[in-house]
C-alpha cells in the first residue's frame, strides 16, 4: 500500500467519523430556541424534534443526518472503486465511521441519537451494490410507518429486511438466486475435448 493509499485509508473513516458527528438535530433545535436534549425523549434525532418542534423539522433533520452519512461514503466509495483492491473497505469503515459519529458525536461529548438516519444514508452511498437494497428497506420503513405510526417499529422491520434486500440486489446474489452457483463439494462435468 502507497502513502497516498494509506492517507486515504485513514482519512476516509476520520472525515466519516466528523461528518457524522455534527448534531444536527441539535443545531436545529438551538437555532429554534431548544436544547433538545432536555425536552421529550431527550435524543438529538429527528423524531424528537417531530414531538418538540413540528413535523417540518423531522424532515430537515432526517435528510440532514441521511447526507452525512451518504456523501462522504459516496465519495470514498467512488474514489475506492478505481484504486487497488486494499482500499475496497474503505467505504465500508467510512460508513462505520460516520455512523458513530452520530452515535457518539465529538462535538456533543459523545452523546448522540440513535443513528437511523445516519446509517440510511450510508448504506444509500456504497454505490451501487447497496443503493437499490436501501431504497428497498426505505419503502418497507415508509408502508410499516404509514400504516402504523410508529417511528422505532418501522426502522427495526427496515433494519431487519436488509438482509434480504442484499440477495435481492448485491452485487454477488444472481449465481444465488438464479441457482448456478454451483453446489459445494458438486464437480461439474468435465469438458470435452
Amino acid at each position: 500500500m502507497t502513502l497516498h493509499q494509506l492517507v486515504f485509508f485513514v482519512l476516509g473513516p476520520l472525515a466519516g467519523y466528523l461528518l457524522g458527528s455534527i448534531p444536527f438535530g441539535w443545531i436545529i433545535g438551538k437555532a429554534n430556541g431548544v436544547d433538545i436534549r432536555t425536552v421529550g425523549s431527550k435524543n438529538i434525532g429527528a423524531t424528537n424534534l417531530a414531538r418538540t418542534l413540528g413535523i417540518r423539522f423531522f424532515w430537515y433533520a432526517l435528510i440532514l443526518d441521511a447526507a452525512k452519512g451518504f456523501l462522504p461514503v459516496l465519495v470514498i466509495d467512488l474514489y475506492a472503486l478505481h484504486h487497488p483492491p486494499e482500499l475496497q473497505w474503505t467505504p465500508l469503515l467510512t460508513a462505520a465511521a460516520a455512523i458513530l459519529g452520530h452515535l457518539f458525536p465529538l462535538y456533543l461529548g459523545f452523546k448522540g441519537g440513535k443513528g437511523v438516519a445516519t446509517s440510511f444514508g450510508a448504506i444509500l452511498g456504497i454505490w451501487p451494490i447497496f443503493t437499490l437494497t436501501g431504497l428497498g428497506c426505505l419503502v418497507v420503513f415508509l408502508l410499516v410507518f404509514l400504516g402504523w405510526r410508529y417511528i422505532s417499529l418501522a426502522s427495526i422491520i427496515g433494519a431487519v429486511t436488509l438482509p434480504f434486500f442484499v440477495l435481492a440486489f448485491g452485487r454477488n446474489e444472481r449465481p444465488i438466486l438464479n441457482i448456478t452457483e454451483p453446489k459445494f463439494g458438486h464437480h461439474p462435468p468435465a469438458k470435452p475435448n
